[in-house]
């Protein structure tokens, strides 16, 4: 049975979703089987690529759609929040 997961999060370290930034959410999300993306102004991407994620070029302040389709993609969506929520361990 597939599971759905969604949530809108805001980017809150002072660089964005910068390359060091980019690789600790690939980190986090290749560790769950479900599929992942991530929606930044109409542009979605596969938020297990990095370079999709620099294409983002997703600013301090910006708002994100997470959404995870799979069997541990409740796991995976709190696992992203939290990482949002630490700043990507930055500051």
């Amino acid at each position: 049975m597939s599971m759905q997961a969604k949530k809108t999060l805001k980017i809150q370290n002072r660089l964005g979703l910068h390359a060091r930034a980019a690789a600790k959410l690939v980190r986090v999300t290749t560790a769950y089987e479900c599929s992942i993306n991530l929606t930044y102004q109409d542009k979605s991407v596969n938020a297990k690529s990095i370079l999709g994620l620099l294409m983002l070029a997703a600013p301090l302040g910006s708002e994100v759609l997470i959404e995870a389709d799979g069997s541990d993609a409740h796991q995976a969506v709190d696992a992203l929040e939290d990482l949002f929520t630490r700043r990507f361990d930055e500051e």
